[in-house]
């Protein structure tokens, strides 16, 4: 294929005359069977990259994404335009999964979008094998990586699917990676030689990956850190400033609740998201939000996550994230439209306090997560030696109020033994609402004390789904609601009084955390805790806390340069429009490294003896910005200090 093949499809489906910033570069290397990674700001125009060349090859496009609304969203545009696509993700039926499976063995999927979760079903590597993969890609590829601040352990599946598939390529895409995630992305998805075809599979070397990186900079989005004592008042007064559709970002489902009602007091059109909603309910907030019904959504980082919405002028944290990867990719959800936008974060001393604390609560001591292993046994009746692969639904409320725990610090126990290989622990898993009629075919026919709305649902029931006299179906609530043109609580309404009078059984949606063992019961202090598992963990995540803390408080250099650098982009310029750039003359503070200052401090120093920190007064320039020179040459090791000694490193 030639780059104008390429443009022809790109113009035919999409409508645009050309590739922007590194999407041609992917696509061609792509195309050309290499292994590709695409570093690529959020709003960057990721999807580009693997639906094009999907459209221009034979076979089937394997996406894998964790992100199921992304999923439905992209399957339902692709559909849209006019291309095969379609999706596998928890809550479909058997049937449904075995007929999307084998239209791809048959040719008529090209784009088959699936969670990492699906790659380890032998339902689906059984398929996998009989279909013609143009290539794989991988969404959010940073998840594969243990270094990374979103690791999730179902991507390490995507080693062996590659197995499946020797010498198709694999297209790994991301938008949040600093340089050791990149590297072990590379490491984690290079293909392994395979004894079986050693003639086309590659040797496992990041060497083999075709890397291509856009700066990640936005020149239209102004970074803001604001001190402030009242964060509420704070946000009333940023909102009230600034215009236009907006999202605040809190760190609990509680505060979502709380700021939107406050926002709401305050005249300013609100919601809020969070992942305990219904499935309906985030579906009505985020189609009003988009729609622009309501102004500001007040959300937890459960929301954004594949949200395309090019007007948002303002990206509000009323808390600290947990890394500057999740910040900037929460924060780069505003201006995806080229227009001037704002990142702004509220910060003040508790908040140092409390980003403390996330570390002994993310990481509690070893003594503990070994008790809530025990403790666990306990509350299953697990006894020792027994146990292997039994699964039970966890109550986090009951556990606690068992055994007199806080849920935060049990949370991430089991995530910690989820780590170790004792247990596996699903959060939430999303348990698809399904119904079975209760009367017969006949019986049904005869009803007569039936609403119009309840008829159009059960005849919108029997058209969709078979079966549902003689087993439970999943169904898709939203779905049906649109076929029957009623809003989703309407339908889940009827639905339970259907199951009332007795005419199908209604289960409905509900969220269940899952504890499987995946080995037998151990003796509680058996159990071993790797620095891989632990330690290693823990200083990852207390460096990330700081790189955090660090952006929070530095106000000497350019906000843009700082999270530029942090992911590996040390060729920067100040962006003159972060509050650290509008408060300071430019290329005094802004620019240390370029500074006079600086400068000044280097030449003292360029004899290559130790100068005492006091000669520094002989520098005639200002004394504040001589300090400010000195903390960042300090601070980026261009010099060291020692009892009272300057010295220029070598």
């Amino acid at each position: 294929m030639t780059i104008d093949n390429y443009r022809e499809v790109l113009q035919k489906y999409w409508g645009y005359d050309d590739f922007r910033g590194i999407q041609r570069e992917i696509i061609e290397s792509i195309g050309s069977g290499h292994d590709t990674l695409g570093l690529m700001p959020t709003g960057g125009g990721k999807s580009i990259t693997f639906q094009v060349p999907a459209l221009c090859s034979e076979g089937t496009c394997i996406v894998i994404t964790p992100l199921i609304a992304l999923m439905k969203d992209q399957v339902q545009h692709l559909r849209h335009r006019g291309i095969r696509a379609a999706a596998i993700y928890s809550g479909l039926s058997r049937e449904e999964i075995i007929t999307t499976l084998e239209n791809c063995i048959f040719g008529g999927v090209t784009i088959l979008y699936v969670s990492p979760e699906r790659l380890s079903s032998e339902l689906f590597r059984t398929k996998l094998r009989h279909m013609k993969v143009s290539f794989i890609t991988v969404d959010e590829a940073h998840c594969i990586s243990q270094w990374g601040y979103d690791f999730r352990p179902s991507y390490l599946e995507i080693a062996d699917i590659r197995k499946d598939l020797p010498g198709i390529p694999v297209l790994a895409l991301t938008a949040t990676a600093t340089p050791t995630v990149v590297q072990d992305i590379q490491d984690k998805l290079s293909n392994p030689l395979d004894p079986r075809h050693p003639e086309i599979s590659r040797p496992s070397c990041p060497s083999s990956f075709n890397v291509f990186k856009m700066s990640f900079e936005r020149k239209n989005l102004a970074y803001v850190v604001r001190r402030t004592t009242d964060k509420r008042q704070e946000l009333i007064h940023i909102l009230e400033s600034v215009k236009g559709c907006a999202i605040v970002y809190a760190r609990s489902r509680r505060r979502t609740k709380e700021v939107a009602e406050l926002l709401c007091e305050a005249g300013i059109s609100a919601t809020f998201y969070h992942a305990g909603l219904d499935t309906s309910v985030k579906d009505q907030r985020q189609r009003d939000w988009q729609e622009d019904k309501v102004r500001v959504m007040v959300a937890t980082n459960a929301f954004g996550m594949g949200i395309d919405k090019p007007n948002v002028r303002v990206v509000l944290h009323i808390d600290c994230p947990d890394s500057l990867e999740a910040y900037f990719q929460e924060a780069g959800r505003a201006g995806r439209d080229g227009q001037k936008a704002y990142a702004v974060l509220l910060y003040n001393d508790a908040d140092h306090r409390k980003l403390d604390k996330r570390i002994s609560d993310t990481f509690p001591e070893k003594d503990y997560v070994r008790k809530v292993y025990e403790h666990l046994a306990f509350f299953y009746q697990v006894g020792v030696g027994s146990g292997y692969h039994a699964t039970f639904e966890f109550n986090i409320d009951k556990f606690c109020h068992a055994f007199r725990h806080f849920p935060i610090q049990v949370d991430s126990a089991l995530k910690i033994l989820n780590r170790a290989g004792y247990i596996e622990y699903t959060e939430e898993q999303d348990n698809q609402a399904r119904l079975m009629f209760t009367i017969s075919r006949n019986e049904l026919y005869r009803l007569e004390n039936i609403t119009p709305n309840e008829e159009k649902v059960i005849t919108a029931l029997l058209r969709n789904y078979g079966g549902l006299f003689v087993d439970y179906n999943f169904i898709d609530e939203g779905f049906i609601a649109s076929q029957c043109s009623l809003q989703p609580q309407q339908l889940y309404m009827i639905l339970k009084n259907l199951s009332e009078k007795h005419i199908l059984h209604f289960i409905p949606q509900k969220k269940t955390p899952y504890v499987r063992y995946l080995q037998r019961r151990e003796e509680t202090e058996n159990v071993q805790l790797l620095p891989a598992v632990y330690e290693e963990r823990k200083k990852q995540f207390r460096d990330r806390i700081e790189a955090m803390m660090a952006y929070a408080t530095n106000e000497h250099v350019c906000r843009s340069r700082q999270l530029l650098r942090y992911f590996g982009e040390e060729d920067s310029h100040d962006c003159r429009q972060c509050d650290v750039c509008l408060s300071h003359p430019h290329n005094q503070v802004n620019e240390p490294l370029n500074s006079a200052e600086s400068h000044a401090i280097l030449e003292l120093l360029a004899d290559g003896k130790p100068h005492h920190i006091t000669e520094l007064r002989d520098i005639q320039l200002p004394t504040e910005l001589l300090n400010v020179a000195l903390e960042y040459l300090l601070r980026e090791e261009y010099i060291y200090q020692e009892d009272g000694f300057l010295s220029k490193k070598n």
